[in-house]
């Protein structure tokens, strides 16, 4: 196994991580920081206001996106399988 295939598999898990966390996190985000904004007009400091705004959210994400994340997550994992017979190990 020499170092580009070992960069290669890095530089792909990664970026599969990262197309995975977008969504869910993404939403995650922009729900709190309207919930922050809500929080600053209304001059509401309670810090636990923003807790299920947000785990809706990331449920909702992940019922919108999660057969794409699946899908994806799943190619993943093949690609990563198939690959070990090429290593010739």
């Amino acid at each position: 196994m020499d170092a580009g295939l070992v960069i290669q598999l890095g530089r792909e898990t990664l970026w599969t991580a990262i197309l995975l966390c977008i969504p869910p996190l993404g939403l995650a985000m922009l729900v709190g920081l309207v919930v922050s904004i809500f929080q600053a007009l209304t001059q509401i400091q309670d810090t636990t206001l923003t807790f299920i705004p947000k785990i809706l959210a990331v449920f909702l994400s992940l019922a919108v996106w999660g057969a794409w994340m699946l899908n994806t997550l799943t190619s993943y994992a093949i690609r990563i399988l198939t690959g070990i017979g090429d290593l010739g190990v």
